[in-house]
């Protein structure tokens, strides 16, 4: 039987796709389940069970005015739209809807590199455009300018950055949605919107400043549902002459607390690229009684932690750090970051990665040039898109939960307790433990990774995923820990755990959900933000 819009019968429907048909053509209008297979989450631990929300139908549009058309049919028809840009958001939920029965309105054939500016450093692209779009466009024009990409490199920067995607250069590059600057958008009434300086007929600084005068809305697109984002700004690094790398190791656990301050000066002050904390124990997780002590409940003391390490001739904490600007410069801030932190940190020790200028050869970027082993993803660090980050994935892949911490040693030991012991019932490998170290994705703060994978012949497994992610997700909350993204299937749990003065914040949003999209045809759902057709029951509100 076809999946159905909600609050529509067959003939409706059929009426609705026949509108669809006429706006994009027919080719370019699915609904049969075959054709519909490629919009489900197939990272799903709700695969083939009643929670999956599937499509209707997808319609892909050629560009912005079949894109209104789609939007105002879909209107006259009450029918939900499920936008995406390429669909590759896996983890998170891929192509999938949050409401059963929505249309996928598939932005793939909006995949013009409108503008790249390498004297101002900027570029303009549609949804359909890929990370490997991006950097073939400028490889292929020797542009001295490099993008900051996420893995893998077949999304879409415009999607990533809504979705508020990170990489891995320096801190205001990797936070895609604030490199972000000027967005085109169809509003759900289908009228076509412009936002900062775009608001401004002939602006020549659309993608230069992002506010423009009066209210911003643009923050409402990322991870919101008031709109279709048809175009995007994004802030592109110029290219650097010069990259360097080094490794900082600290021999006892507590080191970490004067590691993390010393790291926080030296990011905020732009001296250097994400940092890959990492902890040099990690090679013992395979002997059985030192893996016991890093996961005890309630955790090792640090005097245990710090005699395993000595025993091992093992430092307990890592940093990789990067460089990027002219040889001197990258040299200069190299000696700088290392003299700081060997002066602050007892026994810490300190070794010279590679250097080399840019762009990098072809083995420099497979990163097998290092004098040690590191964990640097040096493709993502030097804006070369790639899709080696699936060399991680298991079973048929997996979901993500990735809480949002304090950048301080003392939030990372406390999550490593936390989030370890609320794991523990659970049958999957030690995400967290006495020797799971932050991730520096953010500009300004810390995040820990849970990624159980899915298993599509093990509804058991999944199930107890299911159960484990929404678990997590609660717990963490309890200490201030909130997740940054979430599949469909998870954004209510996290919305509610943002409930601070009765959810203020969300009654907010959903007010102006039913001002601009009263039938609540974009994204019902999307980020928790529900428009009162779909509303569900709550205490309280």
């Amino acid at each position: 039987m076809p999946v159905l819009p909600p609050d529509l019968d067959e003939a409706g429907f059929v009426a609705f796709l026949d509108e669809l048909r006429a706006a994009v053509g027919a080719d370019w209008v699915w609904s049969s389940q075959d054709d519909l297979f490629p919009y489900r989450d197939s990272f799903s631990p709700v695969w083939n069970t009643g929670e999956e929300r599937h499509a209707s139908a997808a319609v892909a549009p050629a560009d912005v005015a079949q894109v209104q058309a789609v939007v105002r049919a879909a209107r006259r028809h009450r029918v939900p739209l499920h936008p995406i840009s390429t669909g590759k958001n896996f983890g998170y939920g891929g192509p999938s809807p949050n409401v059963h029965g929505s249309a996928v309105l598939d932005l793939k054939r909006l995949n013009r590199v409108i503008e790249v500016n390498e004297a101002r450093h900027y570029a303009l692209v549609e949804p359909g455009v890929s990370y490997f779009d991006l950097y073939r466009h400028i490889e292929e024009r020797g542009l001295k300018v490099m993008i900051d990409c996420p893995d893998p490199g077949w999304g879409s920067p415009l999607g990533n950055a809504l979705d508020r995607g990170v990489g891995y250069t320096m801190p205001f590059f990797r936070d895609h949605i604030g490199a972000a600057c000027g967005m085109e958008v169809v509003l759900p009434d289908g009228e076509v919107m412009r936002t900062g300086m775009g608001a401004l007929p002939g602006s020549p600084s659309w993608q230069e400043y992002r506010h423009g005068f009066g209210p911003d809305p643009a923050g409402l697109f990322a991870q919101g549902n008031f709109g279709v984002v048809t175009k995007m700004g994004l802030r592109l690094m110029p290219l650097p002459d010069h990259y360097r790398t080094g490794l900082i190791t600290v021999p006892r656990r507590r080191d970490l607390i004067p590691l993390v301050e010393q790291v926080n000066y030296l990011s905020d002050s732009g001296f250097i690229g994400e940092v890959r904390f990492a902890s040099p124990l990690a090679a013992l997780m395979g002997n059985a009684d030192f893996a016991a002590l890093a996961t005890r409940m309630g955790g090792p003391s640090d005097a245990e932690m710090d005699a395993a390490a000595s025993a091992a001739g093992l430092h307990s904490w890592a940093i990789d750090l990067q460089f990027y600007g002219s040889e001197a410069t990258t040299l200069a801030n190299w000696n700088y970051a290392k003299e700081r932190i060997l002066a602050a940190i007892p026994g810490a020790v300190a070794m010279a990665g590679d250097h080399f200028p840019l762009p990098a050869t072809p083995q420099q970027l497979d990163n097998v040039t290092q004098p040690y082993n590191s964990a640097i993803r040096r493709k993502g660090a030097l804006g070369v898109p790639s899709l080696g980050i699936w060399e991680i994935v298991r079973d048929n892949g997996h979901v993500g939960f990735f809480p949002v911490l304090p950048r301080s040693g003392e939030a990372i030991f406390e999550a490593q307790r936390v989030l370890g012991d609320a794991s523990r019932e659970f049958p999957l490998p030690p995400f967290f433990s006495a020797i799971t170290a932050p991730l520096y994705w953010q500009s300004f703060s810390f995040q820990m990774v849970f990624a159980p994978t899915v298993r599509h012949n093990d509804p058991a497994h999944n199930a107890m995923v299911h159960r484990a992610m929404k678990k997590m997700v609660a717990v963490a909350a309890e200490h201030g820990w909130g997740d940054y993204r979430a599949s469909p299937i998870y954004q209510d749990d996290v919305a509610d755990t943002y409930s601070f003065n009765g959810h203020a914040l969300r009654r907010f949003c959903e007010t102006l959900k039913d001002a601009v999209d009263p039938d609540g045809i974009i994204a019902p759902g999307r980020g928790g933000i529900w428009p009162r057709r779909f509303r569900p029951v709550r205490n309280g509100q």
